[in-house]
């Protein structure tokens, strides 16, 4: 699929597909459309105990949008717990057009100015297609998921799309639905005129507090 296009990658999305490569190095990349998807539910997201503390500390600084090829690399580098990834450089160049074309959007962590964890993903209508994420430090990753699902539920987004589901993200909700109801929830999804919000606004800010309230 050399041929593969930032239109077509957008047009896949709203159909409900995805693209995937087996590896870093294999140049080749093939569509997912799964039996059973991953979305997590953003009326009923739910932030673990521990951390709340850690947002409502301010660990980490947060921004969104300030360094999206940052985050790809992140979410593409190789761990000691990942091996290998998916993410090879024909997806690096295709997210990198999207989002410089309005389409991707990413979210980060830093301590001071190093980039220590992150996401990214594709936003069509009241749609939010999460791609990956990564973490150099404990709980990185995990604030950015609520700083994102904080901007999503601000925005107006109805469905965030997890592609699968993890035992790091049912912690927070995350379920499985099948193929027919997922894609009736991304028809519901795709008109709605929702905003991703790179800055919160004194409403984003309130409803992450009541998100992350230890009481």
């Amino acid at each position: 699929m050399s041929d593969l296009t930032p239109d077509l990658l957008l047009r896949a999305y709203a159909a409900g597909l995805f693209p995937m490569a087996e590896s870093a190095e294999d140049p080749e990349l093939f569509w997912v459309d799964p039996e059973r998807r991953g979305i997590l539910p953003l009326e009923t997201f739910h932030v673990p105990r521990r951390l709340k503390r850690t947002i409502r500390h301010g660990r980490f600084t947060v921004t969104a949008d300030q360094d999206f090829a940052g985050v790809m690399k992140g979410c593409a580098e190789r761990t000691p717990s990942r091996k290998s990834t998916w993410i090879n450089a024909q997806i690096l160049q295709l997210y990198r057009t999207l989002h410089q074309r309005g389409f991707a959007h990413s979210v980060e962590c830093w301590r001071g100015d190093q980039l220590v964890g992150g996401l990214y993903g594709v936003a069509l209508g009241g749609a939010f297609f999460g791609e990956s994420m990564f973490s150099r430090e404990t709980d990185a990753s995990k604030t950015a998921l609520v700083h994102l699902v904080t901007r999503l539920r601000r925005g107006g987004f109805l469905l965030l799309d997890t592609q699968f589901v993890t035992a790091h993200l049912t912690r927070f909700g995350a379920v499985e639905i099948a193929r027919r109801d997922y894609k009736k929830r991304l028809e519901a999804a795709l008109p709605v005129r929702a905003v991703f919000y790179r800055e919160l606004d004194p409403e984003g800010v309130a409803l992450l507090h009541s998100m992350t309230q230890t009481s």
